[in-house]
């Protein structure tokens, strides 16, 4: 089981201080977040993307390569790489830049995205989302896949004899995890190829996500990749630790009463009865994500947004040590227990590699030299061997 905590990069003005901090100031604290992830015990951390204020994170391969550098073990991932704004061409070639970047140390998620007028920016049409969504990843799969690609689509001039560079690290493309709030058609893509299926599971009732994933599951069956047990399910959830439940519902309450997206709407309590935001002490959230095995099933990641709403840095760090000392490793003991031996491992790159590899030597792609021109491109792509 892997634990981790993702950001979605808000830079919101402190409720308590009433201060407001700079996008200097957030992008220096959010890597101080990541490092003290490590510290703390953590597998995993994830960034989502953005391209509107008030969001810092428009380009997450660069801050992530950057966190991979300054740490050892943690994995880098995002919390939503936008399959549908992004070309995947692009996605293809940055993605497996920060692989080699952080030594196989990375996935990623894609997802839709939620923003309206993104999808213009980038030249894209939101009414095409759920089709651009599907048509991007198939070329992005394949391009990962296949040295050379011939393709033609819709929603992009067509490609003939084009090779993504780099090659995949170890000849094997990034594990990709598919992220969703509501949309049956992306739990089908990612049961469709094989893939992670990561239910945000902050927002709504435990009902809707327990919908998505058992259909995932079905559909991850159905395709012949594994038993339902064995799919790749992973999971988010938000939390406020204290060591008292009085002082965490105290000290949280001003944030959540103005968070951007729940704020001025339910009260707390009545949120944390209705999703799955646990804000109590450590026992409390231990108990609580617990019950999430309960809802969905054996699972493979557990991740926490613990900086949102205006959060100051000093009080996301004590949060992280809580998670990391008193929270996870409980979390550990209590699921590894639990857990069904056909569950599948968490996806690591040292693990896929030995799947594919076994005890044998590990493929490193080697082009030979381009034997045409810079002018009409050159001939196909061959490798070395």
């Amino acid at each position: 089981m892997q634990f981790g905590i993702f950001s979605v990069s808000d830079i919101t003005r402190d409720p308590v201080s009433g201060e407001t901090p700079s996008e200097a100031e957030r992008i220096d604290a959010i890597v101080q977040i990541a490092e003290k992830a490590e510290e703390v015990g953590l597998d995993v951390f994830a960034i989502g993307e953005h391209h509107n204020p008030p969001f810092f994170s428009s380009a997450p391969t660069t801050l992530l390569s950057h966190i991979a550098a300054k740490t050892k073990n943690l994995i880098v991932s995002t919390a939503t790489t936008l399959i549908t704004t992004n070309d995947p061409v692009r996605i293809a070639e940055e993605y497996a830049m920060l692989q080699h970047l952080a030594k196989g140390r990375m996935d990623l998620m894609l997802g839709r995205g939620n923003t309206a007028p993104v999808y213009p920016w980038f030249g894209a049409d939101i009414r095409q989302s759920l089709p651009l969504a599907l048509e991007n990843y198939n070329l992005l799969h394949r391009l990962w896949r296949e040295d050379v690609v011939d393709w033609e689509g819709k929603f992009r001039t067509p490609l003939q004899g084009f090779t993504s560079t780099p090659r995949p690290l170890d000849d094997l493309p990034p594990f990709v995890w598919h992220g969703s709030i509501r949309t049956p058609e992306i739990a089908e893509q990612a049961a469709f190829y094989g893939d992670g299926f990561f239910a945000n599971n902050i927002f709504w009732p435990k009902e809707h996500y327990m919908r998505l994933i058992k259909f995932y599951r079905q559909r991850y069956a159905h395709y012949g990749h594994g038993t339902e047990k064995q799919a790749i399910v992973g999971l988010g959830g938000q939390a406020y630790i204290a060591k008292r439940s009085q002082d965490a519902l105290k000290e949280f309450r001003p944030y959540f009463n103005e968070a951007p997206v729940y704020g001025h709407g339910p009260r707390m309590e009545d949120f944390m009865e209705q999703t799955p935001l646990s804000v109590g002490s450590p026992q409390e959230v231990i108990d609580k994500t617990l019950t999430f095995r309960e809802h969905f099933g054996d699972y493979q990641r557990q991740m926490f947004l613990m900086d949102h709403a205006g959060l100051p840095l000093k009080m996301v760090l004590n949060q992280l040590d809580l998670l990391g000392e008193e929270v996870v490793p409980v979390l550990r003991k209590e699921m590894e227990a639990r857990q069904d031996p056909e569950t599948a491992k968490p996806p690591t790159h040292a693990g896929r590699v030995k799947d594919k590899y076994g005890d044998g030597p590990v493929r490193q792609p080697k082009p030979n030299a381009n034997r045409g021109d810079n002018v009409t491109g050159g001939s196909p792509y061959q490798d070395a061997k």
